[in-house]
């Protein structure tokens, strides 16, 4: 089942602690995530955050498999061309901060990771 909410990932893991343990953060939430069945419809994804959806990712997997079932990722293009990434990008759409923006107006819940 989706909701309506809107999952912001603004960095490249969950929360500030060491970049290792962030990782295993949003392997995990993103895998308890599928699990749960609880699935947001959009995920938006800028500055730091645009890594969780390129080459090299430890999350690829679990972001393809919401993909799959229906979750709508977008990447901000200023971002992946700013960290020059744009090639790099394995999963999720590229889109502008105008989309973002008009998704988070328009979202009944936003959840910043």
């Amino acid at each position: 089942m989706r909701t309506d909410s809107v999952y912001l990932f603004t960095r490249n893991g969950l929360g500030d602690g060491p970049s290792a343990l962030q990782q295993t953060l949003a392997k995990k939430f993103l895998a308890l995530t599928l699990e749960s069945g609880q699935l947001p419809r959009r995920i938006r994804v800028y500055p730091e955050g645009v890594r969780l959806a390129c080459a090299e990712s430890n999350v690829l997997e679990e972001l393809r498999a919401l993909e799959a079932q229906g979750v709508e990722l977008v990447l901000c293009k200023t971002c992946l061309d700013t960290f020059s990434l744009a090639g790099e990008v394995k999963v999720g759409i590229i889109g502008g901060m105008g989309d973002i923006l008009e998704t988070l107006q328009q979202a009944p819940k936003v959840v910043s990771l």
